[in-house]
């Protein structure tokens, strides 16, 4: 796994003051990591760039609406 000790994690603004949602760090060269905000030293879901864009553009199709 890349070191990920210079990631630079933001949460969506959307999340308000709470802390249930995930973080993102897209400053990784190669990757886009994602992580429970509520376990940050837990474990991290890792991706490529273009399996992120996917999931991304999911996401705003509401592809993924059940």
């Amino acid at each position: 796994m890349t070191d990920l000790i210079m990631a630079n994690w933001r949460k969506s603004s959307h999340s308000g003051s709470g802390n249930n949602c995930v973080e993102v760090a897209t400053n990784v060269p190669g990757l886009v990591a994602v992580r429970d905000s509520k376990d940050r030293s837990g474990p991290v879901l890792a991706f490529t760039p273009s399996e992120w864009s996917a999931f991304i553009a999911g996401v705003k199709s509401d592809e993924f609406t059940i």
